[in-house]
């Protein structure tokens, strides 16, 4: 592990007096550690309405945007129909799976899912992670660089800025990579109260290293990066994970389960070929057994995306919402 060495500070001092004073070197954290994470402030900013879109069945749809570290980032933003509620609506952040950032648009792809969770009464905000479609920055993937997670809080916090949001009301949905910065988020924030993950890439990071096999596969997947593998460098620079245990454990918010934001739901299909259900499995009994609050649902047969357990599986997400956000007191 690397570390800030402070210079050795040497006193000339008479025999009588105290010895050599020798400050002791600080450590530093890691970008990725959810430690580092949760010290970095999120201020989000107002959201800006730049087009209205074609209208939903009771909602309205806009092209949006907000702030993160300075960078634009752009999403598409729905708002129920009618009177807004004393305190304001729900709201939802929707994290998408991986998609190739040069082929990413705002408003194609996860149409049915974003309309799903609209019609039923709640903000639904889908961002473009940094480099995707017209949203500033790098796309450096999700897995080895705080990026996209830092994208995700800095939305939560301008859902809490919009007017017609309840701040206390702000729950999460994340599929494939966006399940992995779902559960981060939901261990660095106190503001997600209930968070769905589809097919989530949810292990901790040893599990991506030895778990994560696509169907018949020997050997682990490489994880989707950009550049140089995220894996290879840790490797090299801080041991494999038995070597270093506190390093892949500081990464990795499933060591920190006991602090999450609140419950979590969970959905897998058995026959997934991107991402082994094990994973979902694992996190369930890690939250049993952290105390916390979680449902698992396994779909037989089902692929990646529950092609055949749409309307089941969306049926329980907004069951699931309505109880811990909508309802809740």
């Amino acid at each position: 592990m690397s570390v800030t060495y402070t210079p050795t500070v040497m006193a000339t001092v008479p025999p009588s007096s105290s010895p050599t004073i020798t400050q002791t070197p600080t450590p530093t954290l890691h970008p990725m550690s959810i430690t580092a994470m949760r010290q970095t402030p999120y201020p989000g900013s107002d959201i800006v309405l730049h087009e209205q879109l074609e209208r939903g069945a009771n909602y309205s749809r806009f092209y949006a945007s907000y702030l993160s570290e300075g960078l634009t980032i752009y999403g598409l933003l729905t708002v129920p129909d009618g009177e807004t509620p004393p305190n304001g609506w729900p709201a939802i952040v929707f994290n998408h799976g991986y998609i190739p950032p040069q082929v990413y648009r705002t408003t194609e792809r996860y149409i049915a899912y974003v309309d799903s969770l609209a019609r039923s009464g709640y903000v639904v905000f889908r961002i473009d992670y940094r480099g995707h479609d017209r949203s500033e920055g790098e796309a450096r993937g999700a897995y080895g660089d705080p990026g996209y997670t830092v994208d995700v809080l800095n939305a939560v916090a301008s859902l809490k800025r919009f007017p017609v949001v309840d701040a206390q009301r702000i729950g999460m949905w994340g599929h494939s990579m966006g399940g992995f910065l779902t559960l981060r988020a939901m261990v660095i924030s106190p503001d997600i109260k209930a968070g769905v993950i589809w097919a989530g890439v949810v292990g901790s990071f040893e599990d991506l290293l030895n778990r994560w096999r696509r169907r018949g596969a020997e050997t682990a997947t490489p994880v989707p990066a950009f550049g140089r593998s995220w894996r290879w460098a840790w490797a090299e620079e801080y041991g494999a994970p038995e070597e270093n245990p506190a390093f892949w454990n500081g990464v990795s918010a499933n060591a920190f389960l006991a602090d999450i934001s609140g419950p979590i739901q969970l959905h897998h299909g058995t026959a997934d070929e991107s991402v082994p259900p094990v994973l979902s499995e694992i996190l369930y009994e890690q939250m049993l057994e952290a105390g916390k609050t979680v449902e698992l649902y396994l779909y037989e047969g089902d692929n990646h995306n529950l092609s055949d357990s749409f309307s089941d599986a969306m049926f329980r997400t907004i069951q699931f919402y309505n109880r811990y956000l909508k309802d809740a007191p």
